[in-house]
């Protein structure tokens, strides 16, 4: 079984080498590390330190295999309508959106081999706005939880494709519909080498007090 990684005493160090790693070892994930990722995730804020975030981990080969095929499923209809499908792009960004397709397309094959799967659930409060804030502090809990995740050598990435399918999800995993689904976490150990990904420069994507405006 594979050790875990030397941690890096500098997060920016973590955070930079952090990508999504989706082709993914079937080897065993100890507990004790599955448990260590979970209490990173439960450390976030949360507004109004609600803590509304529930942690489902699966490992059940057959609902492993019966999610597998819901999620490719989704994975089929996005590509279907013709998502990733991008020829406008600089050389650059077209060989990383190569991929980026090519390694989704292994996780939708082969999600059923990946050890462990975490689904981040969220209550709903009744009566909440169903909009882009509404329920939005599970996303640092789910960061902090691939942060650790990286920390320790393990590959994740968030994915949401299981929403294509939620209420049938919900039933297979007994889950309340008064929660959302709002993310499905493979772990396991990579195949690939953690390293920087290909990300545009801060300057590309940063604006200073007016929209369009770059500081010199």
């Amino acid at each position: 079984m594979p050790e875990p990684a030397v941690v890096e005493p500098d997060i920016f160090e973590v955070i930079g080498t952090q990508r999504a790693m989706r082709r993914l070892k079937p080897d065993p994930v100890p507990d004790e590390y599955i448990k260590k990722i979970l209490w990173a995730a439960t450390r976030a804020p949360s507004g109004g330190n609600r803590q509304n975030w529930r942690w489902l981990v699966i490992t059940d080969p057959a609902k492993k295999q019966q999610l597998q095929q819901w999620y490719k499923e989704g994975w089929d209809r996005l590509v279907a309508s013709g998502y990733g499908n991008r020829p406008d792009l600089p050389p650059d960004e077209a060989a990383s959106n190569d991929r980026v397709m090519r390694s989704a397309q292994y996780l939708a094959d082969h999600l059923h081999e990946v050890p462990v799967l975490i689904l981040a659930c969220l209550l709903v409060d009744p009566g909440a706005r169903p909009d882009i804030t509404a329920g939005s502090s599970i996303y640092p809990a789910v960061q902090n939880l691939m942060l650790a995740a990286r920390a320790l050598g393990l590959g994740t990435a968030l994915t949401t494709l299981h929403r294509f399918r939620q209420d049938d999800v919900r039933k297979l995993l007994g889950i309340p519909e008064t929660v959302e689904t709002a993310a499905l976490i493979p772990v396991g150990w990579p195949r690939g080498k953690f390293g920087a990904g290909f990300r545009k420069p801060v300057e590309d994507v940063t604006y200073w007090d007016h929209w369009g405006n770059k500081r010199p």
